[in-house]
């Protein structure tokens, strides 16, 4: 009988993470519990403190970043006191739609407690602290300046382990033997094509064409701006402009604009200001034109949301798992995917406490418990994206009939603190989306939905 290891998983056991991001701490963090030793991976220099400091591999990482409910849930389940040691060092945190203003169709939903945290972190600071927590694990350690270039075999069906190769210097690739490999390279991932070179199957992609671009820029933040709140969020549905702007860490704005289908959001000081005066609320414009700028626009081009379908591999390949980006890439403006990352690590913490056979068969049950959560969110951000005309897809009758029905639940927001309260709960991932099917919700939408919704003009209260 094979005894344990120190963490609860088979002697000498060893997981192999790729990739330092939020998804890899996570899918580290989880894995420490159960095997003697877990290497992360990570190209970049992740070493120093990482305040104000972005990671080049974090291609999103200047931008503005949500971390929903669900999310911050499991990292406080995960981490705990996480919440209160960002907010110690300095981290805004608000409940959402009372220290927060949404607006949906260019209308503000009506303020509401929720019962939801929007903890207001910049990506650096949130990744050092998830990073501190999990590389103070026991056999848990990270290789810096150091990438994958392809996995290692162990036979016809199964990965062995990673190649790695330093980024500096001329050092030959070399093997890290693993007994389970986690790919958490964001959504440049060549996990398909590498298992491709290794003669197994790679995954079909299930992808819709959003062509969204941001661009962010950071201000000096003054008591009393934005009324006191610490954040709003201007939806693009129904048109193509968009945007938010929430409080961070060390007294700034990190404002950001976005802009679909090729309508994207220029990145000269003038045209930044330009485009955000033509959003259909004006609560940013208003704040950047008083705000003193800290640096200049930047810029961030996100194509194509795609869903790498591990979960239907017959057979798969074992010892080898995907999380975060490299598993599902949402469309970025619906803040989906630090959270779902979150999820799949609990899918895995929950296959590994169920599992009888130690690691084997590890990835099927995996991908087949992370399809459930990864569903959910893919169904909520394609459907939207859905609503443009432009974008191609098939809509089906759901589909459709949710694109004709959220609309009327959203106009209603803007007057009924109740269904805000739903929607909002919902839009974080911390109720199904049924919920806004239940009697209760559709009567209250009845009042304000049957008839044709009409745009509003720009919402100009509470500058």
């Amino acid at each position: 009988m094979t005894q344990p290891g120190v963490n609860g998983g088979p002697v000498g056991t060893r997981a192999v993470v790729l990739g330092a991001s939020v998804a890899g701490l996570l899918a580290a963090r989880v894995l420490a519990d159960h095997v003697d030793e877990v290497i992360i991976v990570e190209g970049d220099d992740v070493t120093g403190s990482a305040h104000g400091r972005h990671r080049g591999g974090a291609a999103q990482g200047r931008h503005l970043h949500a971390l929903m409910e669900r999310g911050r849930q499991i990292l406080e389940e995960l981490f705990p006191g996480l919440t209160a040691e960002l907010a110690a060092g300095g981290v805004p945190a608000a409940e959402t739609l009372v220290g927060t203003r949404w607006y949906f169709d260019g209308a503000r939903v009506a303020p509401a407690s929720t019962g939801l945290t929007s903890v207001l972190a910049s990506r650096p600071v949130l990744e050092a602290a998830l990073r501190a927590r999990t590389l103070a694990r026991p056999g848990v350690r990270l290789l810096p300046g150091v990438r994958a270039v392809g996995l290692a075999p162990a036979g016809t069906t199964r990965v062995a382990g990673a190649r790695i190769r330093p980024l500096a210097g001329d050092a030959p690739a070399r093997v890290l033997a693993a007994d389970l490999v986690v790919d958490a390279t964001g959504r440049g991932t060549r996990g398909p094509e590498w298992l491709e070179e290794l003669g197994l199957a790679r995954p079909r992609a299930d992808s819709v064409d959003v062509d969204l671009a941001y661009a962010s820029r950071t201000y000096q933040r003054r008591p009393g701006e934005l009324g006191g709140d610490f954040g709003v969020i201007i939806s693009t549905l129904p048109g193509r402009r968009g945007g938010g702007a929430v409080a961070q860490e060390g007294d700034r704005w990190i404002v950001t604009l976005a802009g679909m289908l090729g309508d994207h959001p220029p990145v000269d000081p003038d045209g930044y200001d330009r485009f955000a005066a033509s959003l259909p609320a004006g609560d940013i414009h208003r704040l950047i034109r008083g705000a003193q700028p800290l640096d200049d626009p930047v810029r961030y081009r996100f194509r194509t949301s795609r869903w790498l379908r591990y979960d239907r591999l017959r057979p798969g390949a074992d010892g080898f798992l995907a999380i975060g980006d490299a598993l599902c890439a949402f469309n970025p403006l619906y803040a989906q995917g630090m959270t779902v990352a979150a999820q799949q690590a609990l899918a895995l913490r929950d296959c590994l406490e169920a599992a009888t056979t130690g690691l084997d068969g590890l990835a099927r049950r995996y991908f087949a418990a992370a399809a459930g959560p990864t569903s959910r969110a893919w169904s909520i951000a394609t459907d939207s994206d859905l609503r443009y005309r432009e974008i191609p897809g098939r809509r089906g009758l759901r589909t459709r009939v949710i694109n004709a029905y959220v609309p009327r639940v959203q106009a209603a927001t803007r007057a009924d603190p109740v269904l805000a309260r739903a929607l909002l709960r919902v839009v974080n991932l911390v109720e199904p989306s049924s919920t806004l099917l239940a009697p209760a919700v559709l009567a209250r939408t009845a009042r304000f939905g049957l008839r044709r919704i009409r745009t509003l003009p720009p919402n100009t209260e509470n500058g």
